[in-house]
């Protein structure tokens, strides 16, 4: 399926008042009334990071990524700003297809090699949240009169085979360390769907978080701000808003640990009291004892092997591996194996 046989091409004045487009699930993924039933009515309890992202968690992610303490976001887009244009030196862009893409602010970086050398690819951000995506690509082709950006709304974990293919050459981008949100087989089932959704002489840009020392990890998921624990307990402002919950904000408390085993950032809400929540949509009640907690995420870092493994599993060969010298970061670019 072609993109330009589903959207009409548009015009300079046009580009700024694009929507986006709905890309179906290519399977069946609970939706938040299961995840709720299956998750959150009886211990452990858990809800996957997805739900993170209504609007205004998606700003706050973005504040998170300003904090002194998040690492992560700042490493990362040194190596973008550092290493894009190598990247886009060695590769000819028709399309940029970035999954996750949240508010495009790293992205940037291959937006900028790819007008220094006269390259312009179409961007298209794959995102669940429609007003993000819809004002990143008002604000992009502001910021770039040259960029077509067509917003495609749908969740990547849902699969990606009714994802649009376009034609010529395209860098698949994954970056904020998100695969790092994956289960170890999660992460090889995600990365073979990029893979087999690929065309020959397509690349995949990925960023992953490396394990490195307990404090620097367990500090940029506590921010002294506390945007952190605002970004987390806001996921309950969610519940509320779609479930008819009744959660009270001020009786959670957010925690962030490294699980040294698992090598992953486990990302908690602890209840501080014994407490009772109604779910009115689907009439359900949940007890909370004082101090049961609540699993919102993970995050898994990997070592330089680990992700090798990884890559290779999913038969994806790494073509270039760009970190900085304190090796807290990898930015990956990958092809499909030969």
């Amino acid at each position: 399926m072609i993109l330009h046989d589903l959207v009409q091409d548009v015009t300079a004045t046009e580009k700024k008042s694009v929507s986006a487009i709905k890309v179906p699930a290519a399977y069946d993924v609970p939706d938040l009334t299961e995840d709720v039933r299956t998750n959150l009515l009886q211990p452990p309890f858990s809800l996957p990071p997805k739900y993170f992202y209504d609007h205004r968690g998606s700003v706050l992610f973005d504040q998170i990524c300003n904090t002194p303490e998040y690492y992560p976001t700042r490493t990362e887009s040194k190596l973008l700003s550092r290493y894009c244009q190598h990247i886009v030196d060695r590769l000819k862009l028709h399309h940029i297809i970035e999954l996750g893409s949240g508010t495009s602010r790293k992205t940037r970086h291959l937006f900028d090699a790819c007008q220094h050398v006269n390259q312009y690819p179409e961007y298209w951000p794959f995102d669940v949240c429609e007003p993000m995506l819809t004002q990143t690509a008002h604000e992009l082709m502001v910021q770039y009169d040259w960029l077509n950006v067509q917003p495609l709304e749908g969740d990547y974990s849902a699969g990606l085979s009714h994802l649009p293919k376009p034609d010529g050459h395209s860098l698949y981008v994954f970056l904020g360390s998100s695969i790092g949100n994956f289960s170890e087989q999660e992460a090889i089932h995600f990365l073979n769907e990029v893979r087999q959704h690929m065309m020959s002489g397509d690349t995949l840009l990925l960023g992953i978080d490396r394990i490195k020392d307990i404090d620097v990890l367990e500090s940029a998921y506590n921010d002294e701000q506390g945007i952190t624990a605002e970004f987390n307990l806001n996921v309950l402002s969610v519940l509320n808003n779609e479930m008819g919950a009744d959660f009270n904000l001020e009786q959670f408390e957010h925690q962030a640990i490294f699980n040294e085993n698992d090598s992953q950032i486990e990302m908690y809400l602890h209840s501080k009291a014994d407490q009772t929540i109604n779910f009115s949509e689907i009439d359900e009640t949940v007890y909370l004892q004082d101090g049961e907690k609540i699993l919102t995420e993970i995050s898994r870092k990997y070592s330089l092997g680990g992700i090798e493994k990884l890559l290779a599993t999913a038969e994806l060969e790494i073509m270039d591996h760009f970190e900085p010298s304190n090796e807290y970061f990898s930015l990956i670019l990958a092809r499909c194996c030969k």
